[in-house]
C-alpha cells in the first residue's frame, strides 16, 4: 500500500541546503501545512499516485484497502508514496509542513476530482 521513497538529491553546506523531491513523473504539487492535532484524508484517488515529503514535522499515516490496514509515522525527510485505490487518513502529531505531489493531478476533465470517500 505504501512505497518509502528518498530524494533525488539533496546537498548541504554553510549556506543551507536544498532537495531535489522529483525531476519527473509529477504533474500537481502542493504544499500543505497542518497543526497539531489536525486531521486529514479519509479519502483515496482512484487515478493518482500521491508522494509526500515531510518538510518538518510529524504524522501518523492509516491506510486501507482491501480489508486490510496499515499504520506508519513519519517525521521531518520522510518521503513516501501511496498508490491508487488505498484510502489514506493523517493524524499530525506535531505542527507539520510538507509537500505532495501527484503523478496525475485531481483536477479530471469536466471538472470532477479524483477525490474520493470510500
Amino acid at each position: 500500500m505504501i512505497e518509502i521513497l528518498k530524494p533525488d538529491f539533496s546537498f548541504s553546506d554553510d549556506r543551507g541546503s536544498l532537495v531535489q523531491l522529483a525531476r519527473e513523473g509529477y504533474r500537481q504539487i502542493n504544499v500543505v501545512r497542518s497543526k497539531a492535532g489536525a486531521v486529514r484524508g479519509g479519502h483515496y484517488h482512484a487515478l493518482n499516485k500521491e508522494a509526500f515529503y515531510i518538510i518538518e514535522g510529524r504524522l501518523e499515516l492509516t491506510l486501507r484497502k482491501d480489508g486490510l490496514k496499515e499504520c506508519y509515522t513519519f517525521q521531518t525527510g520522510d518521503m513516501f508514496a501511496i498508490g491508487p485505490q488505498v484510502v489514506h487518513s493523517f493524524t499530525f502529531l506535531e505542527d507539520t509542513l510538507l509537500v505532495g505531489l501527484y503523478d496525475k493531478g485531481v483536477e479530471l476533465a469536466g471538472g470532477e476530482k479524483d477525490i474520493l470517500t470510500p
